[in-house]
């Protein structure tokens, strides 16, 4: 195992995962343990390689994302800096999707809508396809009031759909996973089941009476709760859902962070098995209960690997060439068509929380080394008509 995180970093990393090792012993409900545990595909050995379109490719621009433990501030970001590198990682000729994150419900009455949109069109008027994370994420006084955030919802897509570059909504954001962070996390609030369901109802059926052809509505869901946890959620998709949701949903995102989140330790080399792991059980497992089947692809919606105290600038760049290998080898197998890495900048290189060293550039827009690795693997590897 390589060495891992010190300081704060560790201390969240060995919390977070002392949360998800108690979760997977504890029992379901009622004290009944979980029968029949699907576990997907635990490495790539052994799995079928079927044919599939090659991937769109794109990356999470912004320089803010919730992180568990204590915040840090956000160095100013640099619109001009972060203009200039994103051209440098767009491919020629084909499509680059950028991925703007933390559009609240709680701030619909500041503002928020407004600078979303304008970062929305700004990106459109340069050449990037752009998707949008809208999160339920509501004020004490909004939490559990589905039909108000319903309301929104629409809102939000007749505001936005007009803007053809824009592909996609993801509607709430992480709705299976761990209670403990309302920062990164909707699971947190009252209503996240019901927001996430109605939303993305809502959102499809606003875009298909406005004629927003080119906008797809999804979810997603991260790698991975507690078995008990996971058939929960899964099966209150499917009893709440039925098909409106599930004929609703154009795509399932998969936000998975193998060496850091989950699994919180790999061996070198072993990340790409983490993809694996991930991305079958989804497929495999959990999408077939909510009725999502075969036709109804998996985006990679977050994937990536912090560099930081004890994390090396190398060791990032050797597990981003695991992941991205993984998932361009078996995107046929899993049904996966789009890949996001996250994210483009750190939000704060002098931190010593772990979770602010995302990025594929330093906090002063120096690259690390896996910025040109990106760059080549999107070049050599990305759809050339989508």
């Amino acid at each position: 195992m390589r060495a891992m995180r010190r300081g704060v970093g560790m201390i969240v990393s060995v919390a977070l995962a002392a949360v998800l090792a108690a979760a997977l012993l504890a029992p379901a409900d009622g004290g009944a343990q979980v029968p029949g545990v699907c576990l997907g595909d635990l490495t790539g050995a052994g799995v079928p390689v079927e044919p599939g379109p090659k991937l769109r490719f794109g990356i999470n621009p912004a320089g803010e994302a919730g992180a568990l433990g204590p915040a840090a501030p956000v160095t100013p970001i640099d619109p001009a800096k972060t203009l200039a590198a994103l051209r440098e990682l767009r491919p020629a000729g084909a499509p680059f999707v950028l991925r703007l994150n933390r559009l609240f419900w709680s701030g619909s009455g500041q503002g928020l809508v407004k600078q979303f949109r304008a970062q929305v069109r700004a990106y459109a008027r340069k050449g990037f396809l752009v998707e949008l994370q809208l999160r339920y994420h509501p004020r004490p006084d909004q939490e559990g009031n589905i039909g108000a955030w319903v309301k929104f919802v629409r809102h939000v897509v007749r505001l936005f759909g007009p803007i053809k570059r824009l592909v996609a909504i993801q509607v709430t954001n992480e709705v299976n996973f761990l209670t403990i962070s309302p920062d990164s996390s909707d699971s947190a609030f009252t209503g996240a089941r019901d927001a996430l369901i109605q939303g993305v109802i809502a959102a499809k059926k606003t875009a298909l009476r406005r004629g927003f052809h080119q906008l797809t509505i999804g979810f997603n869901w991260a790698y991975r709760n507690d078995p008990a946890s996971e058939a929960s959620f899964w099966n209150y998709l499917h009893d709440h859902g039925g098909a409106a949701f599930a004929d609703s949903v154009d795509w399932v995102g998969l936000d998975a962070y193998p060496g850091t989140v989950f699994p919180p330790l790999e061996p070198p080399g072993g990340e790409g098995d983490g993809m694996v792991a991930a991305m079958s059980q989804l497929r495999e497992c959990f999408m077939p209960i909510a009725g999502l089947g075969p036709e109804v692809p998996i985006h990679v919606e977050e994937n990536g690997w912090p560099t930081g105290p004890g994390r090396s600038e190398a060791e990032q760049a050797a597990a981003m060439s695991s992941m991205i290998g993984a998932v361009d080898r078996f995107r046929g197998t899993y049904g996966v068509t789009d890949y996001r890495w996250f994210d483009l900048r750190d939000h704060n290189t002098s931190s010593a929380n772990f979770q602010h060293h995302y990025g594929l550039l330093r906090d002063d827009y120096s690259p690390k080394p896996a910025f040109g690795l990106y760059q080549d693997l999107v070049a050599s590897l990305t759809a050339r008509a989508r």
